[in-house]
């Protein structure tokens, strides 16, 4: 039996007339009309900065030819401990977009989830994507709204990579943008970027590695190069586990797409990285 009954007010069985009219093309202000306490900053009480919460590190970024590249290292730490050994700090925010996140992982984590609802809720109002530039001043927003957070210590730095379909030359369409806790927009025009605490060490890596012509498969190795030269370095930063089977996330993005590399694919980079850089260390020890 139907439990529910028109009220006044209300265009359906128990939702206000605002969720009927698409009176704004953006979903994140949509919820600060009609849901405020559901945004990420909102749901994290004052003085939550002093709680040790869970941070993640690592994520590194590269163009090559014909596309971009985005992965991360698994570990999220809290303290000197090891909060997670298998966090996903890499995520597919619509068909050529994805995003690296590092700082809370709470927060970074509902954020991107926001971001890719973001996207796809413009699309569908909208009836077309959103242009590149776009989906990266929308992200420069929602981090700029969690401003009063990052100054309360609970600070969320994304990373962001995608193809430009409307590029002139579509062998440079991959694009990076990185970001400030307050919001602030860079394009990264070297072609590699990284945030978090091993990003020092690994953009120094990518600095020597990074080749724009490169293939995809000699990027993808580039990138896990990278993140072990971060976790060599940093204590923030996961090495690929062999014995629990825990390696980086990789996500590819070309004209075809955005995608993850599968496990299988992504572990045998890893341990091809590891067995390298063993067999060099046993040459300098004879």
């Amino acid at each position: 039996m139907d439990n529910t009954f028109p009220r006044a007010g209300l265009s359906g069985p128990g939702l206000p007339a605002a969720y009927f009219s698409p009176a704004s093309s953006s979903f994140a202000d949509f919820l600060r009309d009609q849901a405020p306490e559901l945004l990420p900053a909102r749901r994290v009480p004052s003085g939550a900065g002093e709680l040790g919460v869970p941070h993640g590190t690592t994520i590194v970024a590269l163009t090559f030819d014909g596309g971009v590249l985005i992965a991360g290292d698994r570990r999220a730490t809290s303290g000197n401990l090891i909060a997670s050994r298998d966090m996903e700090k890499v995520h597919v925010t619509d068909e050529y977009s994805a995003v690296g996140i590092a700082g809370t992982a709470g927060l970074a984590v509902e954020m991107v989830r926001l971001y890719a609802v973001e996207l796809a809720h413009y699309e569908k109002i909208e009836g077309v994507t959103l242009s590149l530039d776009g989906k990266t001043n929308k992200l420069a927003g929602m981090v700029k709204a969690n401003l009063d957070m990052a100054m309360a210590g609970l600070a969320v730095v994304p990373l962001f990579v995608g193809y430009d379909l409307e590029a002139v030359d579509v062998k440079r369409a991959g694009r990076i943008v990185s970001y400030d806790a307050a919001g602030g927009r860079y394009e990264e025009n070297a072609g590699y970027a990284g945030v978090g605490s091993g990003s020092l060490f690994a953009k120094s890596a990518l600095k020597k590695l990074h080749d724009p012509e490169a293939s995809v498969d000699a990027a993808v190795r580039s990138a896990v190069e990278a993140l072990y030269d971060a976790a060599d370095d940093d204590t923030a930063s996961g090495m690929p586990d062999l014995v629990r089977r825990i390696f980086p996330t990789v996500v590819t993005i070309t004209a075809g797409g955005a995608v993850q590399l599968p496990a299988e694919e992504t572990a045998a980079v890893a341990e091809a990285v590891v067995a390298g850089r063993a067999q060099r260390s046993h040459h300098r020890v004879s």
